[in-house]
């Protein structure tokens, strides 16, 4: 497998490396719009949001925290209004406390962890779909066969946000990177208790392939269209 490509600098809205697309069953979301393979855009159908640390007794220490935890909050509905799964994460909850109330009620579940990297805790496990059992004469079929069949649809971007953006943030997303998700990372929703700290992992992040972007740009990039069911919706959570 050829290496990652290193892109350097940090300006939000970098350009994006090329995604593939999911496929998409109409059956499944009737009155959506089909998303157009625009490999330099976020595809809703490829995503899962992660959302890291937004603890009770840590989000008082941290810069801007209101509003990391109102742009948070934001992010979960969206996610949740466009059908995208939402994951949240916990540093040492016995010392920090949970997740502020209205970031854990959007999480599908959260994950506990110790380490700052959550993905040490089992979290790029848990983002990957487990694969089906065999069953029936696909028993009988060669074994790269049989791999093709059991494999899922996978949702192989993360959009993650959190605190510290620096230490946990950070670890977390280059934790996805080294196991091969695409990351981005979305900067208004991410604080830390310095700025210096706080701008010093963005540089880091963006170094290593990150995608920095804001909650508008994941917002307008997931719905693609005006025409979008959901846009009214959505846009009345970000006026």
């Amino acid at each position: 497998m050829p290496a990652r490509k290193v892109r350097r600098g940090y300006p939000l809205g970098r350009i994006g490396t090329g995604r593939g697309k999911a496929a998409h069953n109409p059956m499944d979301t009737p009155n959506e719009p089909e998303q157009k393979d625009t490999p330099m855009l976020l595809n809703v159908e490829e995503s899962q949001l992660v959302l890291v640390d937004y603890q009770e007794r840590l989000m008082p220490f941290i810069h801007e925290g209101d509003m990391v935890v109102r742009n948070a909050v934001r992010l979960g509905k969206i996610a949740r209004m466009l059908q995208v799964p939402v994951w949240g994460t916990e540093e040492n909850p016995s010392r920090l406390g949970p997740n502020a109330p209205e970031v854990r009620e959007l999480c599908d579940k959260t994950l506990s962890k110790m380490y700052f990297n959550a993905c040490e805790d089992g979290l790029s496990d848990a983002l990957r779909p487990p694969a089906r059992p065999v069953s029936g004469n696909a028993r009988s079929l060669p074994r790269h066969l049989q791999k093709n069949i059991d494999k899922p649809a996978e949702r192989n971007t993360i959009v993650i946000a959190g605190c510290e953006a620096h230490v946990c943030l950070m670890q977390t997303a280059l934790g996805l990177l080294e196991d091969e998700f695409d990351v981005w990372v979305v900067t208004d929703a991410c604080s830390s208790r310095t700025e210096r700290n706080r701008d010093a992992g963005f540089d880091r992040l963006a170094t290593a392939g990150a995608e920095l972007v804001t909650t508008e740009m994941v917002a307008f990039e997931w719905m693609r269209t005006a025409e979008h069911p959901q846009f009214r919706d959505v846009l009345a959570l970000i006026k």
